[in-house]
């Protein structure tokens, strides 16, 4: 999303606002509802969430504890199998 490079599915982390609204990270890349694809790479994230590129893409804003993870990088966001924050 934010260096806009292709690459597999398989290697991106995937962010989706769900029809209720919630806006979470999606482990299974399956989840319904608007989703965002963004490098599993620090400084992509770093640049998304800098543009707000997520929330122009979802069109709702980070939830802080969202914002705080992805902020954390890669680790943090990858930790405990994707689950959403």
């Amino acid at each position: 999303m934010a260096c806009r490079t292709e690459r597999a599915k398989g290697t991106l982390v995937r962010v989706v606002r769900t029809p209720a609204g919630i806006i979470t990270l999606d482990p299974t890349g399956r989840m319904p509802g608007r989703g965002a694809y963004l490098c599993a790479d620090d400084a992509c994230i770093r640049l998304a969430l800098r543009r707000s590129a997520l929330e122009r893409a979802l069109g709702a804003a980070l939830s802080p504890e969202l914002r705080s993870r992805l902020e954390q990088g890669v680790s943090a966001v990858l930790q405990g199998g994707r689950d959403g924050a």
